[in-house]
């Protein structure tokens, strides 16, 4: 981008994210939602997922309709 100047920039600290691993300790990169007993856990929800917020709500509502059928 030719329009960008060096004196239009400036250093700034890198950000920092929270990684979820798994056992052996490899990232994992894509959304970790499982079920322990009366709890479904979302361990890992990596960026987008603000984006992906409603879908993640739609995940989790299916399975609580999924135990309620069960009963």
């Amino acid at each position: 981008m030719p329009e960008i100047q060096s004196e239009d920039l400036r250093p700034r600290g890198a950000g920092v994210r929270a990684m979820a691993c798994d056992t052996e300790g490899n990232i994992i990169d894509d959304f970790l939602i499982f079920e322990d007993g009366n709890v479904i856990n979302v361990c890992n929800a990596p960026s987008p997922a603000a984006t992906a917020s409603l879908a993640i709500g739609e995940t989790i509502a299916q399975k609580v309709l999924q135990r309620l059928n069960e009963k």
